[in-house]
């Protein structure tokens, strides 16, 4: 009979944090690399998914049969199903499984049937919101202690209801959960109770994000500054005398991109970087691919162009993308070869980025322009280097033939296509939906092949709103602003360095030069 090992768990009850993926603990992010099966909240960031294994099976629980709580039992059924398989089973819940996260009823579910489970705690949104908005939840002047609560009790609880008594005289801080519904409901039981109507107040939705929003208040007059504010569940409810202790404008609220939503269009095996330092900076990201990265269809010369330079038939390899760099050195391996089948040829790279995936595999790059990160500077860097010697080009099946044209007046050149970009031909309908309404205010174009695409599927809607300058377009380079502007469109602002980096320099230009959003 197989027993259980409890040093080997087979289901993770695990917390995602408040919506911050930046706050998701790496003991998360090491159980979804593995997972076989994640089962998550509908309010967990769906950027968290990029973390899991590839090969997994990914659940809503909104798509599971039942609503809401009917459809708790299959749930349960599903942990214990697939975890008394033996299959790894992540359960990836809003904030901490435990602190009204039905955690514990999961808990005792896979107990009783047997099945090995770990519990990994989450950033609650209690603390997040004290954090993000500066809002000391403990102070030693002020509060020496903090409660959480629910402001939504399950009617038929079979144990003692909420003590509004005991909770209108608690000596600290009190953060209150679902309860923005009941609000008015929540603070004349307050009131009723003997809080004085000055307590400071406030209620933040969305904390630690770039959505998050906040009103700060007295207790009494707190529902009328939530709806004058507009804000709405999920949402959580902060009262007591530290939360008048926060400054006009938090940390967080500092940020350079606090609350601008911005359009990432960048292939998406490619666009986590990016959308990870923008998220740093405040922004509320939204992904849009307009191309996808393959391997090509014909390997015929690409192998070929590598057995030549393993002969020494090339002087320099020039890679004019980190996709380049990875798609040679990825193909090397499936061939059983290593690196030194690059023997003595020089490498080039065009910028910053592809002389870094160089790094990865313990290359350095030969020559990398110190400026100008574009297929100009690059041929302006080789030229002095490379006149009557062999040059191999790695680049997409398509782009400009610049470099290959300007060099080949010095050089001899070949180009070899070491990958394929192939247009992704349907966007995603809620992206073009948010560009319609106006909620996306900025869209980063990291490429004229890119940018093409993408405004190809842009309606008279979104082509006004980027005229009258309520949607911007952010240009890369020279290059690519010249593509957008000869397909009719403004541009807004351009990078003065040509990387990912320095189209996010561009986009915070522009929002410093706009000032505070509406």
């Amino acid at each position: 009979m197989h027993l259980p090992d409890p040093a080997n768990p087979t289901v993770f009850l695990v917390g995602a944090g408040p919506g911050n993926p930046g706050l998701l603990t790496l003991r998360a992010a090491e159980v979804l690399a593995r997972a076989d099966l994640v089962l998550y909240d509908q309010l967990v960031p769906e950027r968290l998914l990029d973390l899991v294994n590839p090969a997994a099976e990914r659940v809503c629980v909104r798509d599971l049969p039942g609503n809401h709580p009917d459809r708790y039992p299959h749930i349960h059924q599903l942990l214990i199903e697939k975890g008394l398989a033996g299959k790894t089973v992540v359960r990836l819940k809003g904030g901490d499984p435990l602190i009204f996260g039905r955690g514990g009823e999961e808990a005792e579910a896979l107990r009783s049937a047997g099945v090995v489970y770990e519990i990994v705690p989450g950033v609650t949104a209690a603390l997040a919101a004290g954090a993000f908005l500066e809002i000391p939840l403990t102070h030693r002047n002020y509060a020496s202690a903090v409660a959480l609560v629910t402001g939504h009790e399950l009617p038929s609880k079979p144990g003692n209801r909420l003590d509004w008594k005991a909770l209108a005289a608690f000596p600290g801080t009190l953060c209150i959960y679902m309860g923005v519904a009941r609000l008015p409901v929540i603070v004349a039981e307050l009131l009723k109770h003997g809080k004085d109507p000055n307590t400071p107040a406030a209620i933040v939705e969305r904390a630690s994000t770039g959505d998050q929003r906040a009103v700060h208040t007295r207790l009494a007059d707190l529902e009328a500054a939530r709806r004058h504010a507009g804000l709405e569940a999920p949402g959580l409810i902060l009262v007591g005398e530290p939360v008048a202790h926060h400054p006009a404008q938090s940390w967080w609220e500092t940020r350079p991109l606090f609350g601008r939503r911005v359009l990432v269009t960048r292939p998406a095996h490619q666009a986590g970087g990016m959308v990870r330092t923008l998220e740093h900076l405040g922004a509320v990201v939204y992904q849009q691919p307009t191309v996808e990265i393959r391997e090509p269809s014909d390997f015929g010369a690409f192998d070929q162009a590598l057995n030549q330079i393993r002969d020494g038939e090339w002087d320099w390899l020039v890679f004019t993308s980190a996709n380049g760099v990875h798609a040679v050195l990825r193909r090397l391996e499936a061939l059983n070869r290593d690196l030194r089948d690059l023997g003595r040829v020089r490498l080039a790279a065009i910028g910053p980025k592809t002389a870094a995936a160089l790094r990865e595999y313990r290359l350095r790059a030969d020559l990398v322009p110190d400026a100008t990160y574009s297929s100009d500077g690059l041929v302006a860097a080789l030229a002095p280097q490379v006149a009557g010697r062999r040059i191999l080009l790695a680049r997409a099946n398509r782009g400009r033939e610049l470099l290959r044209d300007e060099l080949a007046k010095i050089a001899t050149v070949e180009q070899v296509t070491v990958y394929d970009q192939v247009d992704v031909v349907t966007p995603n309908p809620a992206v073009l939906d948010q560009l319609r309404r106006g909620e996306i205010r900025y869209i980063t174009l990291p490429s004229s092949r890119i940018a093409e695409n993408l405004l190809r599927a842009f309606d008279d809607t979104i082509r006004g709103r980027v005229e009258r300058g309520e949607v911007n377009l952010v240009a890369i380079s020279p290059q690519t602003g010249d593509a957008v502007r000869q397909m009719g469109y403004r541009v807004a602002a351009e990078a003065t360095s040509f990387t990912a980096d320095g189209l996010i320099e561009a986009v915070v230009r522009l929002v410093r030069a706009e000032g505070s959003p509406a």
